[in-house]
């Protein structure tokens, strides 16, 4: 059997810079029931799953509408392990289970709350509307200059019109890929252990609230702060 879309967020125990970080609770729910709850009201994943190690964030995914149904073993719960070989992991255990194959698959994190539902929509979208893309995602322009050092040692501008300085307006714009706000791709290149491919598209987001990513006690407490603050303006998170 094929099925289309499969929405897929990690989400382990053992965080180190902020402990127990997918449970703390935000606004009165615990951190993984975001992504869960944008993806379900998303309306264009088949399934929805979370692929963890720790059964308290099980039972809290769960109860936000995800199923979890496998336990991560250890080899892909470490600090070491990466994101691509954890979404490996996940796609073919389920597609072993349950006996689907799924042609798209969404890459969504917990420690990103800030997304907009139709920004998964979008993702999926895009990529379906064409046969010859690999990936689209989320990404943050900017006009700002970067530097990097190059092969003498000395540091040098990654591109050469950033020599030139212009009014923001004006300027060309560089991207930076932000795939845990929402991403999705072909399932193959996840089978093959990549997250991205070369052929892609990007969603733009210009919500500058989008770039708090929650691994620490501050990180935290801003996104606290700005949850209240919308809250206050009717603009509340799923």
């Amino acid at each position: 059997m094929t099925a289309r879309v499969i929405a897929v967020i990690p989400a382990r125990g053992g965080s180190k810079g902020l402990p127990r970080k997918n449970v703390r609770p935000l606004d009165g729910r615990p951190l993984i029931a975001y992504p869960v709850r944008a993806a379900l009201a998303s309306g264009i994943c088949d399934r929805v799953i979370v692929t963890t190690d720790d059964e308290e964030i099980a039972a809290h995914a769960r109860e936000a509408g995800a199923e979890v149904p496998f336990e991560r073993p250890a080899e892909v719960s470490g600090d070491l392990a990466t994101t691509e070989e954890t979404l490996r992991h996940a796609l073919l255990t389920y597609e072993a289970q349950t006996g689907l194959m799924f042609d798209t698959c969404v890459f969504l994190t917990a420690t990103s709350i800030f997304r907009k539902v139709e920004w998964i929509r979008d993702v999926v979208r895009r990529l379906h509307a064409d046969p010859d893309l690999e990936s689209v995602f989320v990404v943050s322009a900017t006009q700002k200059n970067y530097w990097h050092r190059g092969a003498d040692g000395s540091f040098e501008r990654i591109l050469p019109w950033m020599r030139v300085y212009s009014n923001r307006q004006v300027r060309q714009s560089v991207y930076r890929e932000d795939t845990g706000l929402a991403c999705a791709s072909r399932a193959w290149l996840w089978r093959e252990g990549r997250r991205i491919g070369d052929r892609v598209d990007f969603v733009v987001n210009t919500d500058t609230a989008a770039d708090i990513d929650i691994h620490t006690e501050e990180d935290l407490l801003l996104a606290e702060q700005l949850l209240q603050f919308r809250k206050r303006k009717g603009l509340a998170l799923p």
